[in-house]
């Protein structure tokens, strides 16, 4: 197996390209330790109810007490994952609590369809206890995929830090104070010249996933280059001699311009 925690890269229409962090096993275990510790307290409540109610029906017909019990456990099983998954965009309580969700291979957003194959698949990945097949298959796949994610074409993911003005003007003073990322005067002048009104807030937001994972990228600057040069194209403005150790910088300031004025 790969290293546990992988990059997949996704190129948008725009050929743009973002990476998901792809998470291994322990990142795993641990939502699904959670998330089976809720639904084991879900089936005792359903249990605990079911014992109330056939009390007061008819206390001799243990068989269809239990046959009743099992299909109940399996539902509750299966639709809990595909229903917080639909609701919580991949994410399930014990998912969403140590931040991954669930994604298609192409990047896009989980279905229903692929929600209820990788479920439905979860009850082989299990057998023949404890998800032992399902751990074996994620050792072998380099991404850390059970079954049911092989079958539905999905994999789990890192979930991306939410964007917030504060975190905004947190990522700009960070780009800002890095040694690493020159300021020239002559940027800020031709910044000043920049119809950052122009862009849409998409192309604002572009900027600013990437300025908040900068970090955890390798080497940076090209697509710190690729995304500024896609910028100044959507405001039709030539680059006008920008150097490429520059760009970080460039896509700082045309964010607090946009911020500014628009």
């Amino acid at each position: 197996m790969n290293s546990p925690d992988e990059f997949l890269n996704i190129d948008t229409p725009e050929n743009v390209m973002f990476g998901y962090e792809v998470v291994g096993i322990g990142s795993r275990f641990m939502a699904a330790l959670l998330d089976s510790l809720i639904i084991i307290i879900l089936e005792l409540l359903v249990l605990f109810g079911m014992q109330i109610f056939f009390r007061i029906l008819d206390e001799q017909i243990g068989n269809v007490f239990l046959a009743i019990y099992i299909l109940l456990a399996f539902a509750l099983l299966g639709s809990y994952y595909i229903f917080f998954e639909m609701r919580w965009n991949g994410s399930s309580p014990g998912k969403r609590a140590v931040k991954l969700r669930v994604i298609r291979r192409d990047g896009t957003p989980l279905t229903l369809s692929e929600s209820i194959i990788r479920n439905l698949v979860r009850l082989v990945d299990f057998l023949p206890f404890a998800y032992g097949l399902g751990v074996i298959t994620m050792f072998v796949d380099g991404q850390a995929r059970r079954l049911g994610d092989l079958a539905a074409g999905t994999l789990v993911v890192r979930e991306q830090a939410e964007v917030t003005l504060v975190t905004l003007d947190k990522s700009s003073r960070m780009a800002q104070s890095r040694p690493s990322l020159p300021a020239p005067g002559e940027t800020d002048s031709l910044a000043e010249q920049w119809p950052v009104d122009r862009l849409s807030s998409e192309d604002v937001q572009l900027i600013v996933d990437f300025l908040e994972r900068q970090k955890s990228i390798g080497d940076p600057m090209p697509l710190a280059n690729q995304i500024l040069k896609r910028t100044l194209t959507r405001m039709g403005t030539p680059e006008m001699g920008l150097r490429p150790s520059q760009a970080i910088y460039a896509l700082d300031k045309i964010v607090k311009l946009y911020y500014s004025r628009c």
